[in-house]
């Protein structure tokens, strides 16, 4: 099996990787993970999903993929610049709102529908406000990150968050997990009753 030959790559994907490298933004998600959540995503009719953590869009043009014309998507982060640009590709889907904010903030006011799939792809929702954005899952929703095999980027002592993440999403005893050694390093986990 030849797992880069992906055959359905998104329309803007390309446009978005220049736009990356254009702007110097060094953060991008990897291609596989965009991949993944568009067949999770496809997996979930008449969905309501969540990103934490836009960037500049590479994710948000796989799920945006998956998703089917009756669910919606709210994708939020806290850099303007990078919203303007998801903003540029995504606006015109009235499937998706993009959300300008400090995700800590969103987190704590939002008292919407649960989501069916919560992409945790920032600090909040991952490594802060966990327990909040775990109860904004429904049961049977996924709660996917990435970036949990060590990466060049991550400062002095991540490594030991990320072990202590891991520790805790494995104690709870309401959550099924899949850890990942692929990718980036992947966890899925399904919130039970």
């Amino acid at each position: 099996m030849n797992q880069s030959n992906i055959l359905d790559t998104p329309e803007v994907y390309h446009q978005l990787e220049v736009k990356c490298a254009e702007i110097g933004f060094t953060m991008p998600s990897d291609i596989y993970i965009g991949t993944l959540l568009k067949s999770l995503i496809a997996s979930k009719p008449m969905a309501n999903i969540l990103e934490l953590g836009t960037g500049i869009g590479l994710s948000l043009a796989w799920m945006i993929e998956g998703l089917d014309q009756h669910s919606q998507l709210i994708s939020v982060d806290n850099d303007p610049k990078l919203i303007d640009i998801a903003k540029e590709y995504f606006d015109a889907d009235d499937r998706v709102q993009l959300v300008c904010d400090d995700g800590t903030e969103w987190i704590k006011a939002y008292h919407g529908d649960p989501f069916d799939l919560i992409f945790a792809d920032a600090w909040p929702g991952k490594y802060s406000e966990l327990e909040e954005t775990l109860q904004l899952l429904k049961v049977g929703g996924l709660y996917v990150i990435d970036d949990m095999n060590p990466q060049p980027n991550w400062p002095e002592g991540h490594a030991e968050k990320a072990e202590k993440l891991i520790s805790y999403l494995e104690s709870r005893d309401d959550l099924t997990m899949t850890k990942m050694d692929w990718s980036t390093g992947v966890i899925i986990c399904t919130r039970k009753h």
